[in-house]
């Protein structure tokens, strides 16, 4: 290996880490707020993508079908709800947010000529599809379990999982796809040719990050969930509600989830499975971090992007297990520095 396969090595790792560092904040955000292991973290790459190459050929995306029958369903829950607690005020906002805003958007995407509109309108669009079903999925998998332990809520998320990626091949099929980069050309740094869809996924994600930041620390909502991170019991008691900030969190992971998978389609093929191994090297980034520290996620990710584009210099077939490995000392090290705490009932 010569100095200029290490640069553009280190240039693959540095925008993978990246995408994992954006994966890795959200799955220590979910765990943090509702004590889930959100696996389907990675399916909502996948499903963001695709439904970015649907709207660009000029189709209604399968999601939008999922949208709307995820709103029925939870409607038909929150509606039954209302009516036992005669609650008969609550169900026009029900039926607004769950059934009028999902048909809404289908009328506006079977009117509009999808195809040929701009991509950032088409970026909006998609992630309008596809960001709502994450706290539709919070509210009908999660919420009424949210006093059960971590391993029950684990086991929900591996039935999410699979449920999601059967719902994908139904709704986009086997066949992978790419989508046009946000802007073609490519620069010159340090003897290295630097594509621009690598900067926009650079760009894009510290400008989520500070984003991010700035939404944990300067408004409500941000501070509403980093009390519900810290304690749930005692933001319930400040009148936090913290069904409320479990939607917002899963909100937030699919964001993420969605428009990480749009940042990564020009540059490799994505199916309907794919989100799934890249949602692991999120949460190895997400394990360094103890499932608690930010920073530290956003830098495990950085180390995983850097150690997959080497591992596939030096042993390609063995990468995805030296990633995955690295789990192993983690979790080690954290053992023998931690004391066994039972988990309350």
């Amino acid at each position: 290996m010569d100095f200029q396969i290490a640069l553009l090595l280190a240039q693959d790792g540095i925008t993978n880490g990246f995408i994992y560092a954006l994966l890795a904040l959200a799955l220590v955000l979910a765990f943090a707020v509702t004590r889930v292991i959100f696996i389907p973290q990675g399916d909502f790459v996948a499903y963001g993508a695709l439904t970015l190459v649907a709207l660009k050929a000029g189709t209604l995306p399968g999601t939008l079908w999922l949208l709307i029958v995820a709103g029925a369903l939870v409607a038909l829950v929150d509606s039954s709800v209302a009516l036992r607690a005669r609650r008969y005020r609550q169900l026009l906002p029900i039926a607004g947010w769950n059934l009028a805003l999902p048909l809404a958007l289908w009328a506006l995407l079977s009117a509009l000529p999808v195809g040929t509109l701009p991509m950032l309108l088409q970026i909006l669009l998609a992630l309008a599809v596809v960001v709502p079903l994450g706290p539709m999925i919070y509210r009908l998998a999660y919420q009424p379990l949210a006093d059960a332990s971590v391993l029950v809520l684990l086991i929900v998320s591996v039935a999410v999982h699979v449920v999601l990626v059967g719902l994908g091949l139904l709704v986009f099929g086997p066949e992978g796809s790419r989508t046009a980069p946000f802007s073609a050309g490519r620069f010159e740094f340090a003897g290295m040719t630097i594509g621009a869809q690598t900067l926009w996924v650079i760009g894009c994600s510290l400008a989520l990050i500070v984003v991010l930041y700035l939404l944990f620390e300067r408004t409500l909502y941000g501070k509403a969930l980093r009390a519900t991170a810290v304690n749930r019991l005692g933001a319930r008691l400040m009148g936090i509600p913290t069904a409320l900030a479990g939607k917002l969190s899963f909100f937030l992971c699919a964001l993420i989830g969605a428009f990480s998978g749009m940042l990564i389609a020009p540059i490799t093929t994505i199916y309907y499975d794919t989100g799934f191994l890249i949602g692991l090297k999120g949460f190895v980034a997400a394990i360094i971090a103890g499932l608690a520290s930010y920073p530290v996620a956003a830098l495990g990710a950085l180390l995983v992007g850097l150690l997959e584009a080497y591992s596939s210099f030096w042993a390609s077939a063995y990468k995805e297990v030296i990633v995955f490995t690295l789990i192993i000392p983690v979790l080690l090290w954290r053992s023998l520095r931690s004391h066994h705490v039972e988990e309350d009932e």
